[in-house]
């Protein structure tokens, strides 16, 4: 099958021909019909996250936003068939044991597999996967369209449920990319009020025909005033990995609001805890989401018009997507296809 390869990280891509991979007892093989291009596979690729890169598999098959249909499914498998429609997203495979599992919390799982990190992703024509973390997606959403959302859909849908923002109340989002312009459209799918603020014309146009109630771009000024003259946000949900970004977050808060972190930049951010006590500000991260996150994500798409802003690219393409990732000029996310 056709794939293409990290054979080392800090290196291009390599489109190869390497052996289809067979399922093992309880395991699906899905033949992939399209696969989300993340931030996370460049970093993986680059080798710029410290506490993925000793684990991460070399060589190795990136891409974690898998859609397609099963092809075959191993011993034991009653819960998926041959032709049915599924989606494999970054939680390849947890426990279901350990306390974090059995709290509901299997993001935090220290067994985990991680689907493009430590097994073979979805940049291929093929991808085997555990059954029990296979999920069906619906029919309504086409591949391209649910391919991102198992990973960019997921991770702000979990943000915004644990941040516990209300219908009606504020939520501002910072950095309107592939989570971004999601994350307006699934809180406004809540109810929630949002203000989308970005450093690009381009992006806040995107954001308003999300459904965002206001924009702010901070090159026009601090943005957190602008905030500030709304009311202060109750949720301020930083999907950047900018250090400016997150400062300008934790200022727009109102007394008692929540900063939800999502992007993740190299640089520590400073924190006041003058203001951040006499405020009773909270703080929390969010990595990206549980298969019942999953499952309550897709039931939310299936009655709501969430949409990612996708461009469809060929595989041989990945490189070229990455470069074009680099320079921040994508609008939307690119899935690559294998049909």
């Amino acid at each position: 099958m056709k794939a293409a390869v990290l054979n080392e990280i800090g290196r291009p891509l390599e489109i190869q021909d390497v052996a289809r991979p067979e399922p093992g007892a309880g395991e699906v093989l899905v033949r992939v019909k399209a696969c989300g291009v993340c931030h996370s596979d460049l970093h993986v690729a680059l080798g710029e996250w410290d506490l993925l890169k000793p684990i991460t598999r070399v060589p190795l098959i990136l891409g974690h936003e898998i859609a397609g249909t099963v092809e075959t499914v191993g011993e034991g498998v009653d819960s998926l068939a041959p032709g049915d429609y599924v989606g494999i997203p970054w939680l390849h495979w947890t426990c279901g044991v350990c306390e974090y599992c059995q709290a509901g919390r299997e993001t935090l799982c220290g067994k985990q597999k991680i689907t493009g990190v430590t097994v073979n992703g979805g940049f291929a024509d093929y991808v085997k996967a555990p059954a029990s973390h296979t999920v069906k997606l619906p029919e309504s959403l086409s591949p391209t369209d649910a391919a991102p959302l198992l990973c960019a859909g997921l991770t702000v849908y979990r943000a915004i449920k644990d941040s516990g923002v209300q219908a009606g109340q504020r939520l501002a989002v910072f950095g309107i990319g592939g989570l971004g312009h999601v994350a307006i459209q699934i809180a406004k799918a809540m109810g929630v009020q949002v203000c989308a603020v970005d450093l690009s014309a381009e992006k806040l146009t995107l954001a308003s025909e999300c459904g965002a109630d206001w924009v702010v771009n901070a090159l026009d000024g601090p943005p957190h005033k602008a905030i500030k003259a709304l009311g202060g946000a109750h949720v301020a949900l930083v999907t950047s990995a900018s250090k400016p970004a997150y400062e300008a977050a934790l200022r727009s808060l109102r007394k008692g609001g929540t900063l939800s972190m999502v992007g993740m930049g190299p640089d520590p951010i400073p924190v006041s805890t003058v203001a951040m006590v006499s405020g009773e500000y909270r703080i929390l991260a969010t990595a990206v989401g549980t298969r019942q996150d999953l499952k309550e994500l897709l039931d939310l798409v299936t009655h709501a018009p969430i949409r990612c802003r996708v461009e469809a690219r060929p595989l041989e393409q990945v490189n070229r997507v990455f470069d074009e990732m680099k320079a921040g000029s994508l609008l939307g996310r690119v899935v690559l296809t294998m049909v």
